[in-house]
């Protein structure tokens, strides 16, 4: 008979191997706080499958920032101490900060970007980025872009930077100027003919003030929709950047790129902690391929896995705004049923599946959702924008 030592050795192995069971077949499958709003649980989300490969060569974490120190807009605002804690992290855990023009040459090249490979992104060119975030980035020797909205220095407020302070940081070779546009609107409620006009209108402003027209482009709001892209691709822009979750790689649509949104809550260095070593989880045939949602709400969410190192029995997906759904899977298929609808502003969509190190892969979607009313969401002109009404 087996003595006691063997007895708790084979108990050891049987456990061993039934969690290994349990991994690799998605029981555990995703951080907690993978959808906004839900606490983080350190203790089973920092565990995970090792998968076959880490997806695509070439991918970055790209972070976006918009405020810094200004404590009465939490929202938008990163607080000094963490912007602090979010640099050293950086320079402590062997990440590479790159311009984010870098990024994009990798991806339209195929030159390998370092392991651990970062970009920092600032919005709208609040006067804090330039007082307080750009000391601290060049005392960390770190490249960051800003992204201007032109009507903004237009109207020489007073919580925005002006053109001589956004020319000083266009001589700055660690700082790249993006495009923002240039009124700063909900892109999917306007038109074609408003959307072009204000493009054009930004592109005419940043050529009059810098000499030449931003290559890297940001959907204000993050929000865009099938026909804001058709505007978009009009104006060649190199690459264009939302504000849903994920990590940018070279397999993915170039003018829908992911950026993590850091704020006073997101900024937490638990979570982003967890954001920073996230992996890309790529897919394809994205449905629906407009990110516009008005009769259809809740949208389903579909798409295929690419990488052969995931499997849909690892992949969890999880809505915001608390809505539940359940997951069906067919073959390398994931399709997300979202239970209730969406309420009307900007819904998310966060899929994430086990690294073996521990950390996760992740790809997010961004809804905007509108109300149809009674006569439909009708995108309208902006007469103040000089451009007719559509017939």
């Amino acid at each position: 008979m087996p003595g006691r030592a063997t007895l708790l050795t084979l108990a050891a192995l049987g456990l061993l191997l039934m969690a290994g069971i349990a991994w690799q077949t998605g029981l555990f499958s995703a951080p907690s706080d993978a959808v906004e709003g839900r606490g983080l649980d350190t203790a089973s989300s920092r565990q995970s499958a090792r998968a076959d490969t880490d997806g695509p060569r070439n991918h970055a974490v790209i972070l976006m920032y918009h405020r810094f120190g200004e404590d009465r807009y939490p929202a938008t605002s990163i607080r000094v101490e963490q912007f602090e804690e979010h640099l050293a992290y950086l320079q402590d855990n062997g990440f590479t900060v790159l311009p984010l023009t870098t990024v994009i040459e990798s991806f339209e090249t195929g030159e390998p970007l370092p392991a651990r490979s970062v970009a920092i992104t600032v919005d709208d060119a609040y006067r804090s980025a330039l007082t307080v975030a750009r000391p601290m980035l060049a005392a960390a020797d770190m490249p960051w872009t800003l992204f201007v909205t032109t009507d903004q220095p237009d109207r020489q407020l007073g919580d925005f930077m002006s053109w001589d302070d956004i020319r000083d940081l266009e001589a700055d070779p660690m700082v790249t100027i993006g495009h923002h546009s240039g009124a700063h609107h909900h892109m999917p409620d306007h038109d074609a003919a408003t959307n072009r006009h204000d493009i054009a209108r930004a592109n005419d402003r940043f050529e009059a003030e810098l000499g030449h027209v931003p290559e890297l482009f940001a959907f204000p709001f993050g929000e865009y929709s099938d026909a804001v892209l058709e505007v978009i691709r009009e104006f060649d822009f190199r690459a264009a950047f939302g504000q849903h979750s994920g990590v940018a790689h070279s397999q993915e649509a170039r003018l829908e790129l992911p950026r993590f949104a850091m704020n006073e809550n997101w900024g937490r260095m638990d979570r982003f902690m967890e954001r920073i070593d996230t992996k890309p989880l790529p897919v394809t045939d994205i449905r629906p391929s407009d990110s516009l949602v008005v009769a259809d709400n809740p949208p389903r969410l579909s798409f295929t896995l690419t990488d052969s190192g995931v499997q849909a029995s690892q992949v969890g997906c999880f809505p915001s705004g608390g809505v539940e759904a359940t997951i069906e899977r067919d073959g390398r298929r994931v399709t997300v049923v979202p239970q209730t609808a969406f309420q009307p502003g900007r819904a998310r969509i966060n899929c994430t599946a086990p690294f073996g190190d521990g950390s996760f892969r992740w790809f997010g979607r961004q809804f905007v959702v509108r109300d149809p009313g009674p006569d439909g969401h009708v995108p309208h002109s902006d007469p103040g924008a000089g451009v007719p009404a559509s017939p």
